[in-house]
């Protein structure tokens, strides 16, 4: 549904909430070197359901938080959050604010949305409720940039940085 060739696809990765004492960065070695093979990666972001809280947890209580789930736009701050972490550290990353991105979110129900845009754009759109995926593209294949126009935030934005990585 999402008009990306699936055999373009590197290694999966899983995007987690972030802590005030615990901010993981691993995953976004993967998708830099996806990158950089050309490849698009899949992003499967967090969930929490059923989770206690570290009190109820240490108390033996059966009390559950309320479930959270991962939006595109979390997972586009935190993967922005990184590059400037990175770029802080004297790196310049493989992914930048204007990657080209695709936000999904409740593919294969009747309300499903599809979004395409840059890393930062993903950072601000909406696409309702749960549960969403977010896809950091590699070399794109002028079809499938054509395609992704149907979906864009932005089509002239997203044409001027898309064409960048495009072979």
């Amino acid at each position: 549904c999402f008009v990306l060739q699936l055999y373009n696809f590197g290694e999966t990765v899983s995007i987690v909430f972030w802590t005030d004492t615990w901010k993981p960065e691993s995953f976004f070695d993967k998708i830099e070197k996806n990158r950089q093979n050309g490849m698009h990666t899949l992003c499967l972001l967090d969930i929490k359901v059923k989770e206690q809280s570290l009190e109820n947890l240490m108390k033996g209580r059966k009390i559950y938080e309320p479930p959270r789930y991962m939006s595109v736009n979390q997972a586009a701050e935190q993967l922005l959050a990184i590059i400037q972490n990175r770029r802080l550290q004297g790196e310049e990353p493989e992914i930048t604010e204007n990657t080209v991105c695709v936000g999904l979110a409740r593919v294969g129900a009747p309300d499903q949305k599809i979004a395409s845009g840059t890393l930062r754009q993903m950072s601000t759109v909406e696409l309702g409720g749960p549960l969403h995926s977010l896809i950091v593209t590699g070399t794109m294949h002028p079809l499938e940039l054509e395609m992704l126009k149907l979906f864009s935030v932005d089509s002239s934005r997203f044409e001027n940085n898309a064409f960048q990585r495009t072979t």
